[in-house]
């Protein structure tokens, strides 16, 4: 509760006559000791007038983002506006060598009016799979997806998935959904791993017609592949081939296409965006590139550095401008 501050001068008066002690007469009026001793000694010290309220006075933040910096944060917003606050404070991280939060970047878009709510439905996978890789080539998960061009009827996109990295090593825009079409990815992701006969990953599939087919399991057989199903009815155990469907047709189907070369085109855009560009929260901020290519490490250890250098000089900043 508030008081004015002739309230306040009569529970002064009223304190300074009462024959109770201080505690005993502030009780029935709710005020802390440390509170009226508070007004007392501004009462004491500057009169009636001190006792009225006082505006708040920010103090310096130490830790507080510069206003250049804040600028070249909005800018870059601007420019690349499908970036979420996350995935911007990374990229402004490396590029601009300056260590930005993703909370800080998140109120200052908000601040600018710049924070917009997703179009879509997150489709989010199992928090864990049973038996998490360690590496990568241990597992590769696969699937179709169902994807149009108008006047030619529906196409299906076959890709190959690292479990680990999440790195797309290979995808093909088929006109089925046969086992010869699952060979030939797989056929195409064992050439970009450049893998040798033993060191074969494990394919994990749904139970479609063509990969409980006994055409690929002899095609598996004869290339060293083990191969496991995931629960019938249940795609989470696929979750992150799920997610990257999801992910691209978010992107691709904001347009139609009319020859299968278009469509194709952009899908192999989005699969350089998505393996090259695109921060996956889920490693720690890194691209599938990085950690496919084992330079992630190296990366979040170039980021700490980047951090460190970027809170001594704020704590610079803030000193000079406490002791000017």
């Amino acid at each position: 509760m508030r008081y004015t501050a002739a309230e306040k001068l009569e529970i002064i008066c009223t304190v300074e006559d009462s024959s109770l002690g201080i505690k005993r007469t502030l009780a029935p009026l709710g005020i802390p000791k440390a509170t009226f001793y508070n007004w007392y000694d501004r009462y004491l010290t500057d009169g009636v007038e001190a006792l009225e309220d006082r505006k708040p006075v920010p103090h310096p933040i130490w830790n507080k983002v510069p206003e250049d910096v804040r600028q070249a944060l909005v800018e870059m917003a601007l420019d690349l506006s499908e970036l979420s606050p996350r995935e911007l404070a990374v990229r402004f991280t490396e590029e601009r060598r300056y260590f930005i939060s993703e909370a800080t970047v998140y109120r200052i878009l908000k601040e600018h009016d710049l924070v917009t709510s997703p179009a879509w439905i997150v489709m989010k996978a199992a928090d864990q799979f049973d038996q998490p890789t360690t590496a990568i080539n241990q597992l590769w998960q696969t699937d179709f997806t169902y994807l149009k061009v108008t006047g030619w009827g529906w196409y299906y996109l076959s890709t190959v998935l690292d479990d680990y990295s999440r790195y797309i090593l290979a995808w093909r825009l088929c006109q089925t959904m046969s086992a010869r079409d699952v060979s030939a990815t797989l056929k195409d992701a064992l050439k970009a791993a450049g893998l040798a006969k033993k060191q074969r990953p494990k394919l994990l599939s749904d139970n479609g017609p063509c990969y409980i087919s006994s055409e690929l399991q002899d095609w598996l057989e004869e290339n060293g592949i083990s191969h496991t199903r995931g629960k019938p009815y249940h795609p989470m155990t696929q979750g992150k081939i799920e997610r990257w469907h999801r992910s691209l047709k978010n992107r691709i189907l904001l347009e139609n296409y009319y020859l299968p070369g278009a469509l194709e085109r952009q899908i192999d855009e989005f699969v350089i965006h998505y393996n090259a560009r695109r921060y996956h929260e889920s490693l720690n901020n890194l691209t599938p590139e990085d950690v496919w290519c084992g330079r992630g490490q190296s990366i979040l250890e170039h980021r700490r550095k980047i951090k460190e250098k970027t809170l001594q000089l704020r704590k610079q900043l803030y000193f000079e401008r406490k002791t000017a």
